[in-house]
């Protein structure tokens, strides 16, 4: 199970708004065939690991067991049905590690294997199964985007000086965060920080799709040559639309709503963006962070002083650590909420 969680991943930043689902076929604990979902529209993890299998070991399809992280699904989507796959390759037993929470699955899946007579063992690894597609199931079962607040501050607590563009973290860690980019559905950052650091919130460090950028400007004050709004990647704005010839890939929604969040996230979730990572500034972390609309934060720490700054935002008390790590001379947490 934990191999096809390996190949689950292969297909970050690719498929959303579809969940992460990798597949392994098992014959005599020898893996015969493997694969994962790598492109939404594209064949399901099932369909590649099936079609992996060498010819002269087609003839072990029937007796082996498909191990999946995620149940099969048993709909007409994009692609034809995983379960109607399975059953014409007259597999006889499957392992999943979580039932699916899509309405159109839900269980549905499963039933018809069992049904069908094939042998079902499920939940194995299901808690971890469940961090791995956090984010679908978060989109599924709270009809709203993942939430991940990211911000990097140095050894004595500052996330920037004020009024000017402080980087804090080294480049190994630039380059860690641009891949976080393109994993991520969404990007936003509020107004302070679009002025102050002029952001392209692109990719550019890491060989991955751009965000959807998002940002708030709710009084129209970030100049025309912002990168932000330089009309060559699909960005959201919040604020009042501004003079030009024509806009491409720039939507402005105006807004003076009091619940501004919600209604970003119910955009986001119309949309089919399954995720949002904010990258600043500190209004903009301390709004989600007070309203506790947050389900991640990555915090990045530099072991330089900067004396004085902007003060960096304090991670909830009820925040529990999930996972840390070392890039380079910064060090990385990921904390969640503690629900």
């Amino acid at each position: 199970m934990r191999r096809c969680f390996s190949l689950a991943l292969l297909g970050a930043g690719s498929v959303s708004p579809n969940p992460l689902v990798g597949a392994v076929l098992v014959y005599e604990d020898q893996i015969i065939g493997e694969g994962w979902h790598a492109q939404w529209g594209g064949p399901h993890a099932e369909v590649a690991c099936i079609a992996s299998v060498l010819p002269e070991k087609k003839a072990l399809i029937p007796n082996a067991t498909l191990y999946c992280n995620l149940e099969p699904c048993a709909h007409v989507g994009k692609t034809p049905p995983c379960v109607s796959l399975i059953l014409d390759h007259k597999i006889q037993r499957v392992v999943v590690s979580n039932t699916d929470p899509n309405p159109l699955v839900a269980g549905r899946g499963l039933e018809r294997l069992v049904q069908a007579g094939v042998s079902v063992t499920k939940n194995i690894l299901a808690t971890e199964g469940a961090w791995l597609n956090r984010i679908f199931f978060t989109s599924i079962t709270q009809l709203r985007p993942y939430i991940i607040l990211k911000w990097a501050q140095s050894a004595d607590g500052w996330i920037a000086k004020p009024g000017e563009q402080t980087a804090i973290t080294g480049v190994v860690t630039q380059v860690m965060v641009h891949r976080w980019r393109a994993e991520a559905d969404a990007i936003l950052v509020g107004t302070q920080t679009a002025l102050t650091d002029n952001p392209r919130l692109d990719t550019r460090l890491y060989p991955g799709r751009n965000p959807l950028r998002v940002v708030f400007d709710l009084n129209g004050r970030i100049p025309l040559k912002n990168h932000l709004l330089e009309d060559t990647i699909p960005t959201w704005v919040y604020g009042p639309e501004r003079e030009r010839k024509s806009w491409k890939n720039t939507q402005f929604i105006p807004s003076n709503d009091p619940v501004l969040l919600e209604k970003l996230f119910s955009d986001l979730h119309t949309a089919q963006k399954t995720s949002l990572m904010v990258e600043g500034g500190s209004q903009a972390l301390q709004q989600f962070l007070a309203s506790g609309k947050w389900d991640e934060i990555r915090l990045l720490e530099n072991p330089r002083h900067l004396i004085t700054g902007v003060s960096a935002p304090q991670i909830p008390v009820h925040a529990i650590l999930r996972a840390e790590g070392r890039t380079g001379d910064d060090r990385w947490s990921i904390f969640t909420q503690n629900h």
